[in-house]
């Protein structure tokens, strides 16, 4: 979006009072949008992992949290991922490892 706003500003023949390219506010937003995605689903995929390999309560349950924060896909995620992390079998399993 940023892009397409940059080029239509520059192809304007009109003089416009603005101090910079509007344009760059949406590719900077997008650009932190995006690492923030990408760090979040790699933090996912890791919480998957340790839960795999039955280590890191504390991080697999803060990840967990996090993604209650998210879409209905989070949600149900992080309540499942809640919901089976506090009984008592299972963390019994994460203090035996």
């Amino acid at each position: 979006m940023g892009f397409i706003f940059g080029a239509i500003a520059k192809n304007q023949d009109t003089q416009t009072d603005l101090p910079f390219n509007f344009g760059w506010i949406f590719v900077i937003i997008g650009g932190i949008g995006l690492i923030f995605c990408i760090t979040f689903g790699i933090l996912t995929l890791l919480a998957s992992k340790y839960l795999k390999e039955v280590k890191n309560y504390n991080f697999i349950f803060a990840i967990a949290i996090l993604n209650c924060l998210t879409g209905v896909l989070g949600i149900l995620l992080g309540v499942f991922t809640l919901v089976e992390l506090t009984k008592p079998e299972v963390k019994q399993l994460f203090i035996k490892v």
